[in-house]
């Protein structure tokens, strides 16, 4: 299984999955859909489905024009998400073949928008699995409460994404790591891995390369709004229970001016 990220947009992210033995391949959140069918053609594979995170523009908003580069193409996207130019509706827990190789299992994770879906891939034995996990989980963040609460994005990020593997890659849906980790820093001065992190996230930006992915281990680590289980995290912000402080440092992020 071989992942390819396509930057698109100003900072967004789509991706393709590909089975490098059957040359098929999926594509997440093909926001400027000629830039994604290039580089499958670059690659010589055959795209078979897009896998639409949520409603929101910047990631559906070219659906309707890969299916018209790539007749025949399936549009996956969340049931209760009215993903444009879906084809076909998912539920939480339905699981999708790409190939006999490659197998999608669709996670409900709502929150930023009610709909929304991540995406978890595994491969081949041996192979670290993957989350595509569009705008519910970014690196060392988290996507805005547009259409939900605290209360489900502690089950989307803490629950649901948090007991993935430790090992699985995070690819989120923008390149937001470096403003991310410095905020992360304001929640918890002293954490030496968000530190460490920074600098790393930092040097990449500046040589011109991504900082996707992450892991699951790496967020539990260093992602604050995966951290509130934590009592001294919530105990230097002041709450009392894990939803409380989901809800606080979201509050202090939407506010913070970096």
């Amino acid at each position: 299984m071989k992942i390819l990220e396509v930057p698109c947009l100003e900072d967004n992210y789509s991706y393709l999955i590909i089975d490098e033995s059957t040359k098929e391949a999926a594509a997440v959140d093909p926001a400027e859909p000629q830039k994604v069918v290039e580089a499958a053609n670059q690659q010589g594979v055959v795209l078979k489905l897009v896998l639409t995170t949520h409603h929101h523009w910047d990631h559906a908003g070219g659906n309707d024009k890969i299916k018209g580069l790539v007749p025949g193409i399936k549009v996956y996207g969340g049931s209760l998400d009215n993903v444009r130019g879906c084809t076909d509706q998912l539920q939480n827990g339905d699981n999708l073949q790409l190939t006999s190789h490659i197998n999608i299992l669709s996670l409900h994770t709502p929150c930023h928008t009610k709909g929304h879906i991540s995406y978890y891939v595994t491969g081949k034995e041996g192979e670290d699995p993957a989350v595509f996990t569009g705008d519910t989980l970014f690196i060392a963040g988290c996507g805005k409460f547009f259409e939900g609460t605290a209360e489900q994005m502690y089950q989307s990020l803490c629950v649901t994404l948090g007991s993935l593997p430790k090992p699985t890659r995070v690819f989120c849906g923008h390149e937001y790591t470096v403003k991310n980790l410095q905020f992360a820093l304001t929640v918890e001065p002293k954490n030496a891995r968000i530190q460490q992190k920074l600098a790393w996230a930092t040097s990449q930006r500046q040589a011109g390369l991504p900082t996707i992915p992450s892991t699951i281990e790496e967020e539990l680590e260093t992602n604050p709004f995966m951290r509130v289980d934590l009592p001294e995290l919530q105990g230097r912000i002041g709450c009392q229970s894990p939803v409380e402080a989901l809800r606080e440092i979201r509050r202090m992020k939407d506010n913070w001016r970096g």
